[in-house]
């Protein structure tokens, strides 16, 4: 005979603020990161992209152009895949004081990494910017869920 859930526990539980479904604190180290330090760590990481693409193609960052555009792109995605994934943080993340945890039942994820397999997937789908806007109230984008991630606070 199969038990049923405990009260409080699970995805049946109340929502409180973000990241109580995830077994989060409230505030302090560890709890869901807001907006503006994930929007401020998403242009740093965009904006060292960009000037390592400008060094790539030997073209200034305000030229532009198409060779620019996929060479910063293809920059910012292979930074954020394998930062993320490998170190738990990006350049970006590290200065803001935010990191990038696994959402894994039963574990504190404070101490591990996502992992390289959902880096990629993250980044593949922040580089698309529509899952990233899309969330839901634990603050985790379409692209977090789908590496089965979280951003929290250092």
């Amino acid at each position: 005979m199969a038990s049923s859930p405990q009260p409080g526990t699970g995805p049946t539980q109340e929502f409180r603020f973000p990241g109580n479904r995830l077994g989060l604190p409230e505030e302090g180290p560890g709890s869901v990161s807001g907006w503006g330090r994930r929007v401020l760590a998403l242009f740093l990481d965009w904006l060292i992209a960009g000037l390592v693409a400008s060094a790539i193609t030997s073209q200034p960052m305000w030229a532009g152009g198409n060779d620019y555009s996929i060479a910063q792109l293809v920059t910012f995605f292979a930074i954020t895949a394998i930062l993320t994934g490998l170190a738990g943080s990006t350049i970006g993340h590290r200065i803001c004081g935010l990191r990038v945890i696994p959402v894994r039942p039963g574990s504190a994820g404070y101490t591990t990494q996502p992992g390289l397999l959902a880096g990629v997937i993250r980044a593949f789908l922040l580089c698309l910017l529509i899952p990233a806007v899309v969330y839901d109230r634990d603050r985790r984008g379409l692209h977090d869920r789908a590496a089965n991630t979280v951003v929290v606070h250092r």
